[in-house]
């Protein structure tokens, strides 16, 4: 039996720009190389994430800069990338009186997917999303998990070889989050994946890659490992009673609390040290926010 050969593709953003107007840049001087794998997007709301990717997806044009796939500009040729795309937008409508199965053959019938195989691949990706039961219920009487589910399965219809995914776990359970992050693993050796997402655990779970974007600007890019080298012996833990929470946040950059039954735990990254604080191994949600704040 032959080994599968695996292709590598890339995607080269050059000084990629977007002007809303003659002063407001959403995306600034922009610049990041992609290949096969799993890269997450971190950035607080406003970073210009999703306007970054509907440039990637050829929803709207960049005002400078380029985006080459495979050596070939999709700004000029964006069919390049339409054809071999899978896109679940932040804001996903869906026809609420269609049902579940039939949405997914309108959207093959719009992408050109056919053929005899069609029914197979929508029954398949209705069980990968665990909407088997709900298939011939309108999309209308689903809930937000659930649209969010039909949403992940009609990226996946055309088997694409760039996945786009803004903040697709939204409205999910930790169940179906799981399966959301074991079902686009199995793809990354074959596809660029863009996971764009506020769960930061979601993204520190499955991503190859990670990419943290401030005002509009990349300011880190890297493994997850070399990001959150970053914060390496940066990281403490301090219980302090509850009315010297807002002083010490003041101080420090809290990352997060636990509350106990006189005092509470704090996680922070300090200004100076503190001597009654222990250190703790750092993760990448210490390592974003450490960013963040920069």
């Amino acid at each position: 039996m032959l080994n599968k050969i695996h292709y590598n593709m890339e995607l080269i953003l050059k000084n990629v720009s977007k002007k809303y107007n003659k002063t407001k840049f959403v995306v600034a001087d922009f610049s990041l190389t992609l290949n096969n794998g799993i890269i997450g997007l971190l950035g607080p709301n406003g970073a210009g994430k999703s306007t970054l990717m509907k440039m990637i997806a050829t929803i709207s044009n960049p005002t400078s800069g380029s985006i080459n796939l495979d050596g070939i500009d999709i700004i000029k040729h964006p069919n390049t990338m339409r054809k071999i795309l899978g896109y679940l937008p932040q804001d996903f409508g869906v026809y609420p009186n269609l049902t579940g199965y039939e949405f997914l053959e309108y959207i093959a019938a719009l992408k050109g997917i056919g053929g005899a195989n069609l029914k197979t691949k929508v029954l398949q990706l209705l069980e990968d999303v665990n909407l088997t039961e709900a298939s011939k219920k309108p999309i209308g009487s689903y809930s937000g998990g659930m649209k969010q589910r039909i949403g992940i399965a009609q990226a996946l219809l055309s088997n694409p070889k760039v996945l786009i995914f803004d903040e697709p776990t939204v409205g999910l359970d930790p169940e179906e989050r799981v399966r959301f992050r074991n079902l686009i693993s199995v793809l990354a050796n074959d596809c660029i994946i863009i996971l764009s997402s506020h769960i930061v655990s979601d993204i520190e779970t499955i991503a190859d890659e990670v990419a943290i974007m401030k005002s509009g600007k990349l300011i880190a890019k890297g493994f997850q490992a070399d990001i959150i080298d970053t914060v390496t012996n940066k990281v403490f833990e301090i219980e302090i009673r509850k009315d010297e929470l807002t002083t010490f946040k003041e101080k420090h950059l809290v990352v997060n609390t636990i509350r106990r039954k006189e005092n509470i735990l704090v996680r922070f990254i300090p200004d100076d040290k503190i001597d009654s604080a222990v250190a703790c191994i750092p993760s990448l949600e210490d390592a974003y926010l450490s960013f963040s704040k920069q």
